[in-house]
């Protein structure tokens, strides 16, 4: 039995590295804008929204006996509105801006399947508190940081200099990265994917 992660993140491959998780990595082909649309239309919240995309992703990589891994996290703000990933680097500025001075809400999620089921679960949410920003600010932090966030939600990087938009965080720095890494970590353990 191998440990599979279906994920392109580079923050969860290293995190698993860095922790001594034996696992390779292998892509979900999935359209996950189309899933995304769909749950939403069904009402989920945020939380939810991540939890069903992290088990899409985890479900569809045919692995025989492996156990697959898969995570997605999702964006809240206060007001119980979502935000994706952005589209552009006006889309960044414009989510930054939106975020500034506020407490937002970052939903972690992980499934691990096997054989076609979810045999494991699990969730943290982080409240991140951003410091007031001003626009100057923000332009000269995307261009130095827009080819590195493009692909997160929300517009930052913790683990870079995205980490001088906050003034609080609460919450676990893993699920910040994209994991909830030492519940999961308690779960391979449990299923002889680790030492005890």
């Amino acid at each position: 039995m191998k440990l599979l992660l279906a994920s392109k993140s580079k923050a969860r491959r290293a995190m698993l590295e860095a922790a001594g998780v034996p696992f390779g990595v292998v892509d979900s082909v999935l359209d996950e804008e189309r899933i995304k649309a769909d749950l939403r239309e069904q009402g989920l919240g945020a939380m939810a929204l991540a939890a069903a995309l992290a088990e899409a992703k985890a479900l569809a990589v045919p692995a025989g006996d492996d156990l697959v891994i898969g995570a997605d996290q999702m964006l809240e703000r206060s007001d119980g509105t979502m935000l994706d990933k952005p589209r552009s680097r006006d889309d960044a500025l414009a989510q930054l801006l939106s975020l500034g001075g506020k407490t937002h809400f970052l939903h972690s999620a992980a499934i691990v399947a096997e054989r076609g089921q979810a045999v494991w679960r699990g969730s943290e949410s982080v409240a991140l508190t951003m410091r007031p920003l001003g626009t100057e600010f923000l332009n000269l932090y995307l261009d130095e940081e827009y080819e590195a966030i493009r692909w997160g939600v929300g517009g930052y990087r913790i683990e870079g200099p995205g980490v001088q938009l906050f003034e609080r965080i609460e919450g676990s720095h893993f699920a910040i990265l994209g994991l909830p890494l030492l519940p999961l970590l308690a779960f391979l353990r449990e299923r002889g994917v680790m030492a005890n």
